[in-house]
């Protein structure tokens, strides 16, 4: 197993000869690791809209046990 250093120096190697597709998929992993608690301003629109359409219709869902019981049919749980 490689030891701490050894995975350094590995990544680092990697990284050097990466295209940008790979320096943005790290990038990524890094930003979540910094900020994992944070959503995306897309994510949080999103959400917005959801919660919005639910106070403007709150009888359109179904409740938990509804839920529940209708995955519990379909695949045996």
């Amino acid at each position: 197993m490689d030891n701490t250093l050894d995975l350094k120096k590995r990544i680092h190697e990697f990284i050097d000869r990466a295209d940008e597709r790979i320096l943005r998929i790290i990038n990524a992993i890094i930003a979540t690791e910094e900020n994992p608690e944070e959503l995306s301003h897309e994510h949080k629109e999103i959400l917005d809209q959801r919660l919005q359409q639910h106070k403007e219709n709150s009888d359109s869902g179904k409740s938990w046990d509804n839920v529940k019981n209708s995955l519990k049919d379909k695949y045996g749980l």
